[in-house]
């Protein structure tokens, strides 16, 4: 018998939702059926199986919350008959077959050409999900020598792209990293130690997202150090273009927000001034080539971060397309993993609810942050004159070791006549 155990589908999760199942007792899968649907801390994601054999257990109902990442969730008997007896669990054992995420959109692609599971010197099966063993097969990579990262040591397909032939694909230990810091995370005080009486609240138990946003962002602040930028911009010719864009825009349907015209002109001031478009890692500082910016969505108990990939390319009919498709399945938590995972650069705008300045925590490994307030009249002086004008106050948060003081300003000089004078965007 074989255990199909719950598996990590992004490396924050702890514990899921089994939301639905595609197989019933009696079923026989194959390798790649997709068996289950997840719902993780920011998405719903397919499962696919990673063995052959028949459903013998579903050992977690549908709808069940809570349920820790390598639990094991059904059980299935070992392909080609009657169920092998299960042998005594021994230290060299190998682990436990786990289900598999779908990695990637090309996990789509016919599974049954993937590569038999190879086997080691000894005899021995080697864990890798089907898709891993077929980059692997293409690229000439041994398997061997690989560490895997997935569910119980599995080789997932993370751990097999990019390494060179027959060689390892080093594997990084989160626990052991967090071992070196020496820092135990501090709990937070009781209500019941804060002398608040039990009945007088009513407790809300947090859910994944909760506990997952948490998390990173007490890492962020305790990790990174954070410093903010004010900037003011004028924003009536943007308004106006606005409009007319808008105008032109109507009969394909499309409407351009505000924040389409930060993300551009954030995502082309990125590449004027590139040493901004980078992150911080314990190897050196990582340049991106492209202004791959995070737009924060507020969901349903927390929030997530689609992305505009390759913005500074992208015209502003394409980017409103785009955030609007993005929000629309971020609030359905139908994004993909590699549609919220992976961005250069953040913007997160509150000026929809009147407020007008704010300073936000730092997504890491992302090296800034930017949070837009609220459009609104106030008195500038022109030519020694006060006179009215829409203004909106923009603060860029960054990662002192990636962008000094220096930087950031150059940053926001560079964002400044862009989103004032928004023609310069339509060129």
């Amino acid at each position: 018998m074989t255990d199909i155990l719950m598996p990590a589908l992004s490396p924050t999760m702890e514990e899921g939702v089994l939301a639905k199942w595609h197989v019933k007792v009696g079923d026989v899968v194959s390798a790649g059926d997709v068996i289950a649907e997840i719902e993780t801390d920011k998405a719903t994601m397919e499962v696919e199986a990673v063995d052959e054999g028949e459903v013998t257990d579903i050992l977690v109902a549908e709808g069940t919350e809570g349920v820790k990442v390598n639990t094991p969730i059904a059980r299935l008997k070992d392909e080609g008959g009657a169920a092998a007896p299960k042998p005594a669990a021994k230290a060299e054992e190998a682990p436990k077959a786990a289900a598999a995420p779908v990695e990637a959109p090309e996990a789509a692609a016919p599974v049954a050409s993937a590569p038999a599971a190879p086997k080691s010197a000894v005899g021995e099966r080697i864990f890798a999900s089907p898709l891993a063993r077929r980059i692997a097969a293409q690229n000439g990579v041994d398997l061997k020598s690989i560490k895997g990262t997935g569910p119980h040591g599995r080789i997932v397909k993370r751990d097999v792209e990019g390494a060179p032939k027959g060689a390892a694909q080093p594997a990084a230990s989160t626990a052991t990293a967090a071992a070196t810091t020496g820092i135990a995370p501090r709990q937070a005080p009781s209500l019941a130690q804060m002398g608040i009486p039990d009945g007088s609240y009513d407790l809300i138990p947090l859910d994944g997202m909760k506990k997952a946003v948490a998390r990173r962002m007490v890492d962020s602040i305790q990790n990174v150090p954070h410093f903010p930028l004010f900037i003011d911009c004028e924003i009536d010719q943007l308004m106006a273009v606005r409009a007319k864009v808008n105008k032109m825009l109507e009969p394909q349907g499309i409407k351009v927000s505000v924040n389409d015209f930060v993300i551009k002109a954030a995502a082309l001031a990125l590449k004027m001034v590139p040493e901004a478009n980078a992150s911080y890692t314990p190897e050196g500082i990582a340049m991106h080539h492209n202004a791959d910016v995070s737009m924060a969505v507020a969901i349903d108990g927390g929030l997530i971060t689609p992305i505009i990939r390759k913005a500074e390319t992208k015209g502003l009919a394409q980017i409103a397309t785009e955030s609007k498709d993005l929000a629309k399945r971020a609030r359905e938590r139908k994004l993909k993993p590699e549609e919220f995972q992976g961005g250069t650069f953040s913007v997160s705008n509150l000026g929809m609810f009147g407020i007008k300045q704010f300073s936000s925590i730092i997504n890491e490994p992302q090296g800034c942050i930017m949070s837009v307030g609220a459009g609104e009249q106030r008195p500038v002086v022109k030519d020694g004159q006060i006179v009215p004008a829409t203004v909106m106050t923009v603060t860029l948060t960054c990662d002192h070791r990636v962008v000094d003081g220096a930087t950031g300003a150059r940053f926001l000089q560079a964002f400044k006549p862009l989103i004032e004078d928004p023609v310069a965007m339509l060129a």
